[in-house]
């Protein structure tokens, strides 16, 4: 039977989001390029720079979309639906001349969902036009994250849900991220899914000293600067504590030797997307039980303050707890809410710092962290957080919320710990940081089992096992 285009040796994945922020779109264009070979181009909004991998690679070719404007206040409420409505359309439109004029005609186009709509429209549509492939990855499903804002029980979130069921079937494969979710797609969607896990590149892996040190020194100035009063590892007055680059908060240089001071704080690294369906407030619970309940630990008396204390933190004083510094890391919506409480609070051995790093600084400070945070808790409950697959990857030891399928990743008291309470992560975090940086054993054994994780798998493995075969396979019977 003749083919009926031809085989192109070509993919397009597509995002209607930020690439930048898009990791496992990026991973299989660099799949796609690598493993199979074949020339990619990623369809998506900009907004954050992608990984340099994907930026220098050849075969990999970048089309930006324009993204679609926010809101405008000054309109009229009354209006606004008709705007929600508008939106879909020229949003169909925009993906059409990428998908069928834009770039040459793909083998297959890969299309992550959510969103649904109107991506997997407009791609089943151009896949038909182009006669190409489509194949959906299935990272969760978006009418679950419709029903966040407008409730389950929303007409909007139904008609959301029949337009991703029924044009999701259509796809030619499908990949998804756990097997409650294959199971899902599987009993009540009609759907067979391939699972892929999400594992980690091979540019995140544990940091070393040198690399601490050199990425300590980058971001000094913002470890040291508090987002509202001074804390525990600001100056006091806003001001650097050592304006002499060769010492940062961790670590200090004496000619060429690097050293981790022992009376430096702990590292807690928590990755957030600054949305609903992630309770900051947990956080900011446990890290005021934390700095109360050590307080009680210690017997110290309330009426010392805050500074007198830090001074003797910053003399060189040990103490059975050390302090706590979070950084938070990512953008979203709700960022600013939460920067606002936590320039309120008024702690003595906790701080936070919010901040976004580049493709390149984020694995870094994975590296370099004592311990990682997720707060994800999934819409539909059938989604793994690629935050804490990031951290595993290198070697940190993580704390999680824990949901219905969060066990596939996090293995209890290997590698990581689970929690369902503001006072549960507080506990943890007494527990684990007990002794720190030296005699916290319980610390080290989970970070040993995060690295003896993430040195067993890795994403070029699993996508050749999982994926390769299932996109090959897609590609020919499309040929015939």
């Amino acid at each position: 039977m003749a083919a009926k285009g031809g085989k192109r040796g070509r993919a397009c994945v597509v995002v209607l989001g930020d690439i930048g922020r898009s990791p496992r779109m990026q991973y299989h264009a660099l799949s796609l390029a690598r493993q199979v070979s074949l020339e990619v181009d990623i369809v998506a909004y900009g907004g954050s720079e992608p990984h340099s991998a994907v930026l220098e690679h050849q075969s990999i070719h970048i089309h930006k979309m324009q993204q679609w404007p926010t809101f405008p206040r000054g309109v009229p409420s009354i209006l606004k639906p008709l705007v929600l409505l508008i939106k879909p359309v020229i949003q169909v439109l925009v993906l059409l001349w990428f998908l069928c004029i834009k770039i040459p005609a793909p083998d297959v186009f890969l299309v992550q969902n959510p969103p649904s709509v109107p991506t997997l429209v407009a791609v089943k549509w151009a896949s038909w036009l182009r006669r190409s492939a489509f194949i959906v990855d299935w990272h969760n499903f978006g009418y679950t994250l419709l029903a966040l804002s407008l409730g389950r029980s929303s007409r909007f979130v139904a008609i959301y849900r029949w337009f991703e069921r029924h044009f999701g079937k259509m796809a030619d494969g499908s990949l998804c991220v756990t097997r409650a979710m294959q199971h899902e797609l599987a009993q009540n969607w009609g759907i067979k899914a391939t699972v892929l896990y999400d594992q980690p590149p091979e540019f995140f892996r544990p940091a070393s000293l040198e690399e601490k040190h050199k990425l300590f020194c980058r971001l000094d100035k913002s470890l040291r600067k508090p987002l509202g009063v001074p804390d525990c590892t600001s100056t006091g007055t806003g001001e650097m504590l050592n304006k002499d680059i060769n010492e940062t908060v961790f670590s200090t240089l004496v000619g060429t030797d690097i050293t981790s001071k022992l009376d430096r704080p702990a590292l807690i690294v928590s990755s957030t997307s600054w949305t609903p369906d992630e309770d900051f407030g947990i956080l900011l619970e446990a890290a005021v039980m934390y700095d109360r309940r050590v307080a009680a630990i210690l017997n110290e008396d309330d009426s010392i303050q805050e500074e007198a204390l830090w001074k003797e933190m910053q003399s060189g004083k040990q103490y059975l707890y050390p302090r706590l510094l979070f950084v938070i890391t990512g953008k979203g919506p709700e960022k600013e809410k939460y920067e606002e409480k936590i320039s309120r609070l008024h702690l003595k051995r906790v701080a936070f710092r919010t901040m976004w790093l580049s493709a390149e600084d984020y694995p870094l400070l994975l590296g370099s962290a004592d311990l990682g945070v997720c707060l994800h808790t999934s819409s539909s409950g059938l989604d793994l957080p690629m935050k804490v697959v990031d951290m595993f990857g290198c070697g940190l030891p993580v704390c999680a919320v824990s949901y219905s399928c969060i066990k596939e990743l996090v293995q209890v008291e290997k590698n990581g710990l689970l929690f369902s309470s503001s006072s549960e992560l507080a506990d943890e975090l007494l527990m684990l940081f007990k002794g720190f940086p030296d005699a916290c054993d319980s610390l080290k054994g989970l970070r040993n089992g995060a690295l003896e994780m993430s040195s067993s798998r890795r994403w070029a493995t699993e996508w050749e096992e999982h994926a390769k075969a299932l996109i090959l396979e897609v590609i020919s019977k499309n040929l015939d």
